[in-house]
């Protein structure tokens, strides 16, 4: 880390064990990062580097630039949350096993966060009941292991959907919001296949990794009249973490 300074002058070497045969398939990432000491460090930009091979057959010592460019990928790097779905089709009820999260985003000056999971019932954009876990105190990579149930009949078991978020408890303000992720028929990619793989097997818990997401990127799915309208579909939910 060099501080208070536009100009860094590193002059570190880093080596890769390479085969010479796989270097035209491989690339050079090099992202340009923000320190700070009390939370997620700030990603300022990032460089690719492809052609390898055409580098090797030259001088080592001889210097490449290239242009820092904005890198939007990597500013939206939430943490991850590993947790496991298993439906029972006769009793109608689904449990959604949090596991553990890694690399969540420091919402607190210590540099730490105080998250907790919550796991919301949606159908038809309201949102039908929430089940929440414990809250972890001072930690980035909290491990839960608790369980949070749904009473869902069979047959409307296609009708819904499943928004579970990271939060980071606040005893003074808000509650807020680390990440999100979707399960059910209609979410995307990884929820989707989540959501397809507990139905195709029904009585064995099926555990996956998701990549948390921003707020706002999930809040389409939730109208905000959710808590107020009379939800078309009945289900029977109870619990001792129900709100």
């Amino acid at each position: 880390v060099h501080r208070k300074t536009l100009n860094p002058v590193f002059n570190e070497t880093f080596q890769f064990g390479v085969p010479l045969n796989e270097l035209h398939s491989r690339k050079l990432h090099f992202s340009v990062y923000d320190f700070d000491r009390f939370s997620r460090h700030d990603l300022i930009g990032q460089v690719v580097v492809d052609n390898l091979l055409e580098f090797s057959e030259g001088s080592g010592d001889k210097p490449i630039w290239r242009d820092i460019v904005e890198g939007t990928a990597e500013k939206a790097d939430l943490g991850e949350l590993n947790f496991s779905l298993c439906y029972l089709p006769t009793a109608g009820r689904l449990t959604a096993t949090v596991i553990k999260a890694t690399n969540l985003k420091a919402m607190d000056l210590t540099g730490f966060s105080d998250p907790y999971v919550k796991a919301s019932l949606i159908c038809d954009g309201r949102r039908l009941k929430k089940r929440k876990t414990s809250i972890k105190k001072n930690t980035l990579n909290p491990t839960y292991n608790e369980a949070l149930v749904f009473d869902i009949p069979n047959e409307n078991i296609e009708s819904v959907s499943i928004i579970i978020a990271v939060m980071d408890y606040d005893c003074i303000g808000h509650n807020e919001v680390i990440g999100m992720c979707r399960v059910g028929s209609d979410a995307d990619g990884p929820g989707r296949e989540h959501w397809a793989a507990m139905l195709a097997n029904p009585r064995k818990p099926i555990e996956h990794w998701h990549q948390l997401v921003e707020e706002k990127a999930i809040g389409t799915y939730v109208s905000k009249s959710a808590t107020t309208s009379s939800p078309k579909l009945h289900i029977v939910v109870d619990s001792p973490h129900s709100d």
